[in-house]
């Protein structure tokens, strides 16, 4: 079966769901990068099981985007299934300590929400500009905490026809940036158990957080940390050491203001971005024999070529 044989077959699966081509750049905050095959908005967990026949009966690659605050799309795009999650599963409720969310809830408005109804254990959260459910796959975090410090459990649907399922903290393997979610598995609800906290001090705390981050970190095109911190070191530190700061390839630019950061010029090239990662991969292991591993997930470019 060839690609535009599967496509069509998935699209056929899917019906009216399905729309063709869709730009997949407005979805990520690099806002940049090519336009999926197929796309799918779900709405309800009966869709995430139809856009996994589509997948199973044709063997389309499927992708699963959230906010896209830690994915670049290369300029040519995906060519497969593109799931999002729509509103139906961005839906938070707080019952005493025990918090539920959905996974296309924010994480922003998650820190906020939690704060309000005096409960501590987020508030680093507000830091992080992507979804629930792409922070339980990669254990977001900062500010001194991450998901692993307070989730409980988390449930999610297998895009390849496995058992879908809920899971508990212990199950998620967390590590640094990672987890044992699967790229097929979506999360669709997490949940959380917080501490009684003082709304009053969790709330000056996110402020603090929000002034910390404009004061230290890049507004613009960009999806935070562009590579992971090496065990005992800052990678922006190993960046600005090599020099780096400022440097251009194209339509990307290290930034100036920290070194850890890829930004995008508007309208501009996520290949340039890619390219200007592998630059500074290299110049920093050259300088200081440390390879620096991308925490920005990569789609639809060649083949890794991090060593």
């Amino acid at each position: 079966m060839t690609l535009a044989q599967a496509v069509d077959e998935a699209a056929a699966v899917l019906g009216d769901r399905a729309r063709r081509q869709v730009p997949l750049g407005p979805l990520t905050t690099y806002r940049v990068g090519g336009a999926a095959a197929l796309f799918l908005e779900a709405q309800s967990e009966d869709d995430l099981r139809l856009a996994a026949r589509a997948v199973g009966s044709t063997g389309l690659a499927v992708l699963v985007v959230g906010k896209g605050s830690n994915l670049l799309v290369s300029d040519a795009g995906f060519p497969g299934l593109v799931v999002t999650l729509g509103k139906a599963f961005a839906d938070i409720r707080i019952d005493g300590k025990h918090v539920a969310a959905g996974a296309a809830a924010g994480l922003p408005v998650l820190a906020r929400q939690t704060a309000a109804a005096g409960l501590t254990g987020l508030e680093w959260a507000v830091g992080v500009p992507g979804s629930v459910g792409g922070a339980v796959r990669m254990n977001a975090g900062g500010h001194g905490s991450d998901m692993a410090a307070c989730l409980s459990a988390w449930r999610f649907v297998d895009l390849q026809g496995g058992d879908d399922g809920d899971r508990v903290l212990e199950d998620l393997r967390y590590g640094y940036r990672t987890s044992s979610v699967a790229a097929h598995h979506v999360v669709v609800r997490a949940d959380f158990e917080l501490a009684a906290g003082d709304r009053a001090r969790s709330e000056e705390l996110i402020s603090e957080i929000v002034r910390w981050r404009r004061a230290n970190q890049p507004g613009g095109q960009n999806a935070g940390s562009v590579f992971t911190n090496p065990p005992g070191d800052s990678a922006g530190r190993l960046v600005d050491m090599a020099g780096l700061k400022g440097r251009r390839h194209g339509a990307a630019q290290v930034s100036p203001k920290h070194a850890n950061f890829i930004q995008a010029d508007p309208e501009g090239s996520a290949d340039d971005v890619r390219k200007l990662m592998e630059i500074v991969a290299d110049a920093v292991e050259s300088k200081t024999g440390i390879r620096l591993r991308p925490e920005v997930k990569l789609v639809g470019f060649p083949e890794e070529t991090d060593r």
